[in-house]
């Protein structure tokens, strides 16, 4: 240990690399876990392994994806861990997905840890891109998993043994956690907001702004506003997102049934797949090698696609023509379009699964990133439904890039289960006039539901929602922090742009737990609503928020919903209604 810290301290004063440096004296171990059929950023562990050079490989990972500027890296791993027992000490940074590959969480045991406490700043508020699935983890220090996160760092599939952190060392800014069991305390501290669903705890401690639940028999007792807590006894329609498992068949992703009015993980009551699909019913994408024309062929011939970690450069849309298509990403692959072109566009066709992408903002404005059916799409889908997962838009941040909107639904009864769209606040390319985009989503399909909206930063209406019977379960959203001026964000007599917008037409819609929060640096801003609904639908927008953060102390948001409720400025912080 001695002689590593003194490696590293060397490696420090004279200006290298130490991530760099570390991967090239151990090339040949890293290589002799990178030779599965998903190439060489994909890492496939088996218990039988050494332990020690398992912990080398992850550690040389960690230091790569921890050094400064990682955030945003080209960098993608995913690391893979057979069923078995191991003894390791998982540190999870940006773009790391660790996954076990168990037909239950149950057959991938860590002892030792799983977690995510980097720090900047004294906080996690940028400890993004990052999950942890189908696992098990006995946590050795203090029995407690730390997962010191913010937002798109996923905790899906897990089973803990031990209490679990939702923080490290300071503010810590909203997280997802799904079809998961701890079997100590959820302790959440200055985390901010979070989403939990279909999971199980034997408690649960903390609370600042808005914690929600949904399907989780243990949950807090409601109590809004005194309380940050909002709560639903069930989840009307959920399937858990796909997962990959190995056995002596090779690997084949499992997809779980469709379930309406649960709760609860689904795995604890030994709910059993759907259906398999074999990896010859997949093409596996790798950066290097494919691009829009050859992954159009394969989706073409009724292929899956399983895209492997890095970042693709797109020239064309991927068109998803096929009903059941299921495209995967793993490792937070990243989808660019280069010319233009929106990334994915999906015909209005029962059951298409799309999970794990992230998705940036190319230097050409394209009009949207992604369209899920065709507009005036009028097909019914409610016996299979189209679900989207963990799907990430980013606008600016990597590089400078602009769009219309990040994710336009045309299609009817989609389910999407946790998404972040981020006009970026922070990052390359980033400004008023630089990292352009109007909205982060736009729904036109109708009974369309989203379990954690995460949506932020867009220069117009965040959310704007033209579709009949929409739910919502849970939204977090900052407004743009940069509006040049007063006069610069206003339309039609309306001061600023509502983050939440329900078109004046709509006849029902409902949401709960909504988290609406204002950073205004460059000028004084005036917002006139947060939200903004028709009337009648006032009374179905449940468990408000919202909360001046920071920034210019002349701002201003005037009301909650379409003029009512509480206003916050510099002096009144934070305001609430049911």
């Amino acid at each position: 240990m001695r002689n590593i810290l003194l490696i590293f301290f060397v490696l420090a004063v004279t200006g290298c690399n130490p991530g760099q440096q570390f991967d090239k004296s151990n090339k040949s171990l890293m290589q002799k876990f990178n030779n599965s059929i998903f190439g060489e950023n994909v890492f496939l562990f088996s218990p039988e392994m050494e332990m020690k050079e398992i912990q080398t490989v992850i550690d040389t990972i960690f230091s790569r994806q921890s050094d400064r500027g990682s955030e945003f890296s080209n960098n993608r791993y995913a690391l893979l861990f057979k069923p078995g027992r191991y003894n390791l000490d998982i540190r999870v940074d940006y773009y790391m997905q660790v996954m076990g590959l168990g037909n239950s969480p149950e057959d991938v045991v860590i002892t030792g840890a799983v977690r995510s406490n980097t720090m900047r700043h004294n906080n996690v508020l940028t400890n993004f891109w990052r999950s942890v699935e189908n696992l098990t983890v006995i946590p050795v220090k203090d029995s407690t998993m730390v997962w010191g996160v913010s937002q798109a760092s996923p905790l899906r599939r897990v089973n803990i043994k031990g209490n679990l952190q939702l923080f490290d060392i300071g503010y810590a800014s909203g997280g997802f956690l799904a079809d998961s069991k701890i079997e100590g305390t959820t302790t959440s501290g200055p985390q901010q907001q979070w989403f939990t669903r279909n999971s199980s705890f034997r408690k649960w401690e903390g609370g600042v702004w808005n914690m929600m639940f949904v399907g989780v028999p243990e949950a807090p007792e409601e109590d809004w506003p005194e309380k940050p807590y909002t709560v639903i006894e069930s989840t009307p329609l959920i399937r858990e997102k796909p997962y990959l498992v190995y056995d002596k068949k090779g690997f084949i992703v499992k997809i779980p049934p469709l379930k309406r009015n649960s709760n609860g993980p689904g795995w604890v009551k030994g709910e059993k797949p759907e259906r398999s699909i074999y990896m010859k019913q997949f093409h596996i994408a790798m950066p290097d090698r494919d691009n829009a024309e050859i992954l159009n062929k394969a989706l073409e011939k009724g292929k899956n696609i399983l895209f492997t970690p890095g970042r693709y450069y797109l020239d064309g849309t991927l068109k998803v023509t096929k009903p059941g298509t299921l495209i995967m990403g793993t490792g937070l692959a990243t989808l660019i379009p280069k010319t233009g072109n929106s990334v994915i566009e999906v015909s209005d066709i029962d059951g298409v699964i799309i999970c794990g992408l992230t998705f940036d903002a190319g230097a050409i404005r394209s009009e949207k990133l992604m369209v899920v059916g065709e507009p005036g799409s009028d097909k019914d889908h409610q016996s299979n439904p189209l679900f989207l997962y963990d799907l990430f838009f980013r606008v600016g941040g990597h590089a400078q890039g602009s769009a219309g909107a990040c994710l336009e639904i045309n299609s009817n009864n989609v389910v999407i289960d946790h998404i972040w769209l981020w006009r970026a606040d922070h990052g390359k390319g980033v400004g008023w006039d630089k990292n352009r985009c109007a909205n982060g989503i736009i729904v036109n399909g109708n009974n369309v539901t989203i379990y954690g909206l995460f949506n932020e930063h867009f220069q117009e209406y965040q959310t704007l929602w033209n579709g009949e019977n929409g739910r919502v379960y849970f939204y977090q959203s900052e407004m743009p922090y940069d509006p040049p001026a007063v006069d610069a964000w206003k339309h039609n007599g309306t001061y600023g742009y509502a983050s939440y917008k329900i078109a004046d037409h709509v006849k029902a819609h409902e949401a709960w737990g909504l988290g609406i929060y204002n950073v205004f640096y460059d000028a004084p801003v005036i917002v006139d609503n947060a939200i903004e609904t028709p009337e009648h639908l006032e009374g179905f927008i449940h468990n408000k928020i919202i909360y001046w953060l920071n920034g210019n102390r002349e701002s201003v948001v005037k009301s909650i919903i379409n003029g009512k409720g509480g206003s916050i400025d510099v002096n009144n912080r934070k305001a609430t209604m049911k």
